[in-house]
């Protein structure tokens, strides 16, 4: 069985101090889909980018602070295809 986790984190380094990711480690999902990040890639720390033997793959908005949204993995994905193409919507970084 594959399990899915979706997750509206509100900003990930004050879900970072709220214990999210002690509690993502413990729940075995395969895959954790996250959204509203308001980061950009030099905010997250090691823990963020690779929680528990996972591995996070992210699109951020080009506003700091804003949106942005990621997928964490156990597998290694066959290929990662980052944003949709239209520059106005892959600005908002809402699709990984």
């Amino acid at each position: 069985m594959l399990r899915i986790v979706s997750a509206n984190l509100n900003g990930i380094r004050s879900a970072d101090k709220k214990g999210f990711f002690d509690w993502m480690s413990t729940i075995g999902a395969d895959f954790v889909c996250v959204q509203e990040l308001k980061a950009q890639a030099g905010d997250l720390s090691e823990r963020m980018r690779a929680p528990d033997g996972m591995t996070g793959y992210f699109h951020y908005a080009q506003k700091k602070g804003y949106s942005g949204v990621g997928v964490y993995t156990r597998r290694q994905p066959d290929a990662v295809i980052e944003g949709l193409g239209v520059d106005w919507i892959d600005a908002e970084g809402r699709f990984p």
